[in-house]
């Protein structure tokens, strides 16, 4: 079997903390650590200056090297570029979107070092996996220094519709950027269609079949892979951690009260301050709950120096403030809203102890959060789930009750339900959303796409094959 090279913004190297490490970091070692290859990527380090050459750390099978980002590349394409234009963008936030020259140029100077530092290290029959949208212009830079491999890229947010694309001025490039790989994937359908509607009304380029686009002199295989969480892993952790201390003293503190939990990333795409809002709507519309019903929020800080991340910091601190006063008594308090992390494993606990789980996000590629939250509930007892329609998670557990965000008084009426549905009615949704889930688990992700893109053919010969059946050799990597 070939190797694997797998380029990310981040790399995940085993140490210490690596019992920590999130799914998708497993999943890909696991993967690394089947076939051997080499992981590449940003450390998470800055510097004075971006280094001149990668650190190497070899474990096994698997090399993983890293770069510290200098203070310029790392506010330019981090901050600047990927984070304050590509991704409010890609979340439908134009408001929020900066568009600046100096970033974008900070953005492609960073994926053509990427490219520069990862090329030696590729070995003549290895594949190649590029993540996310931080990394979009290295399969372009990589096919300009000669890589002809098969090389694939994951994006794990959404991909947004053409006429919001269409307001990012560099739009262009980087739709041609995404098709110098062999295979493109998506979370759902809605990104899918997104993309392929730009390739044909925008770039001129055509669909061959339900998987192959011709666009920009190439051949690309587009598929939609929904992301999943570990096989097993959540409904192991939430069986230990209800016997343990985080999850018992939660359970005492409740009073026999029910909970709600929300967990998500500080971010504005999560749609917090609207959950808040609905929670309030809430209490005013169905008053017997005062009193017998708790919310817990939990959502760690992220991205601090970027200033839209503060600001939703303070709005949310506002707003839990004024609920808990207007609402709470010397007993009781409505909203819990804390800022702090915690382990996976307290984390599940927390899941299941929860009769309603919110995960209302204004927009996102998948949401791990609602399978997690499914995942770790106990089959005889479940709790509900509450689900953004805008999640891409609600294309597959769609026996959750599924609400838009912005209707603040539609989601107070979910959280309503949530509380007094019927034991049988939360017994066959959970059934249904659970099957799902270990349907679509992330082993069951990874090797999909690893499956995909090492039965696409070279670029070199998809070239080649363009007036003589091109169409019918991608068919074949479509029934793969």
């Amino acid at each position: 079997m070939s190797r694997l090279v797998v380029v990310s913004n981040r790399v995940a190297v085993p140490d210490a903390q690596s019992a920590t490490a999130g799914g998708l970091a497993v999943a890909l070692r696991d993967a690394l650590q089947s076939c051997g290859g080499v992981w590449f990527g940003w450390s998470g380090k800055t510097a004075a200056q971006t280094a001149e050459t990668p650190s190497i750390t070899e474990i096994g099978p698997v090399t993983y090297a890293t770069l510290d980002l200098g203070r310029k590349d790392y506010n330019e394409y981090y901050n600047g570029f990927a984070n304050r234009t590509l991704w409010p963008l890609f979340h439908y936030r134009l408001d929020l979107a900066e568009f600046s020259h100096e970033n974008y140029a900070g953005y492609l100077r960073v994926n053509t070092l990427f490219a520069e530092k990862v090329r030696p290290l590729i070995g003549d029959d290895d594949h190649i996996w590029v993540h996310d949208y931080h990394m979009i212009p290295l399969g372009r830079e990589l096919r300009a220094l000669g890589i002809e491999h098969p090389m694939g890229f994951y994006l794990h947010t959404p991909f947004p519709a053409m006429e919001v694309l269409l307001a990012l001025p560099s739009h262009a490039l980087l739709v041609e950027s995404l098709c110098a790989y062999d295979v493109v994937g998506f979370q759902t359908e809605n990104d899918l269609r997104a993309f392929r509607d730009y390739i044909v009304h925008e770039a001129n380029g055509e669909e061959l079949d339900a998987t192959t686009m011709r666009a920009y002199g190439r051949l690309v295989h587009t598929e939609v892979f929904p992301i999943g969480i570990e096989r097993g892993q959540m409904e192991a952790a939430a069986e230990r951690a209800v016997e343990q201390g985080a999850a018992r003293r939660l359970e005492r503190t409740l009073h026999n009260r029910s909970l709600m939990i929300g967990v998500d990333r500080l971010d504005y795409s999560k749609g917090i301050p609207d959950r808040f809002k609905s929670f309030e709507r809430f209490l005013e519309l169905y008053p017997a709950h005062r009193g017998q019903v708790s919310m817990m929020q939990i959502a760690p800080l992220s991205r601090s120096e970027v200033p839209e991340y503060k600001n939703i910091r303070d709005t949310l601190e506002g707003q839990a403030g004024y609920i808990n006063g207007r609402y709470g008594d010397f007993d009781w308090m409505p909203l819990h809203y804390l800022t702090k992390n915690f382990q996976r494993e307290t984390l599940a606990g927390f899941f299941r102890l929860s009769r309603v789980g919110v995960v209302t996000p204004l927009r996102d590629g998948m949401n791990l959060v609602a399978k997690e939250y499914v995942a770790s509930q106990d089959p005889q007892y479940p709790g509900v789930l509450v689900l953004s329609r805008f999640a891409g998670a609600a294309r597959e557990l769609d026996t959750a009750l599924l609400v838009n965000p912005y209707d603040h008084d539609a989601v107070a009426a979910a959280l309503n339900q949530g509380l007094v549905m019927s034991l049988e009615e939360r017994r066959e949704r959970w059934q249904s959303m659970m099957a799902k889930v270990r349907e679509n688990s992330l082993e069951h992700w990874r090797e999909r796409f690893l499956k995909v893109l090492r039965a696409v053919p070279t670029p070199m010969a998809l070239q080649s094959s363009r007036d003589t059946g091109a169409a019918s050799k991608a068919t074949s990597v479509a029934g793969a």
